[in-house]
């Protein structure tokens, strides 16, 4: 052969070995649904005026009930997961489905991808706060991020109280529904 063959025989080896290390590989987990949520700012903005608004009103008396929806929550979630410097996972999915908070995303490890499930149950605890449990997360082959639930949990407790600050101060959930495509939460300011 050639010297001329050899370099090429050697330059596409080394292309495609280059080529190789610079993309990701897709490791699995579980499938996102078929239905994708768009994300934008502004949902995120919506979501944050929504809560005040209510909030100020309720100082008045009286039942005040938010309704959250999908691209909302969203949304505040794939923002605030951007503005972390490591997050737990990027591009959420966050899906408002038989009574819980069903979350997909997409966890980096390397070179390796790979989809993430977590489901999370949604309660009020006695002084009227949301209460956040993960029944089950999947990182496919990925090892779940130590201090996972407690990550979550204040990142899904931000979206609650951290958008409105001191005016939720006084807000006590009485209900929570998580039905179609959106949480329905009612409640009182005391």
């Amino acid at each position: 052969m050639s010297p001329k063959k050899y370099l090429s025989i050697f330059s596409a080896i080394f292309i495609l070995i280059l080529a190789t290390l610079a993309c990701t590989m897709n490791v699995g987990g579980p499938d996102y649904p078929d239905a994708i949520i768009p994300v934008s700012t502004q949902a995120a903005e919506s979501l944050k005026t929504q809560l005040t608004d209510a909030l100020k009103s309720g100082v008045q008396g009286g039942t005040i009930i938010l309704t959250i929806t999908e691209t909302q929550i969203t949304s505040y979630l794939a923002l605030k997961l951007e503005a972390q410097e490591d997050p737990l996972f990027t591009e959420p999915q966050v899906y408002l489905r038989d009574g819980q908070m069903q979350i997909y995303g997409r966890a980096h490890q390397g070179y390796f991808v790979a989809n993430v499930g977590i489901m999370v149950s949604v309660g009020i605890d006695v002084e009227g706060q949301p209460t956040i449990t993960i029944t089950s997360a999947d990182f496919g082959p990925f090892p779940a991020p130590e201090g996972l639930t407690s990550s979550l949990a204040a990142i899904i407790k931000e979206a609650y109280t951290g958008a409105v600050g001191p005016v939720a101060t006084g807000f006590r959930i009485e209900n929570i529904i998580i039905t179609d495509g959106f949480i329905v939460m009612s409640g009182q300011v005391k």
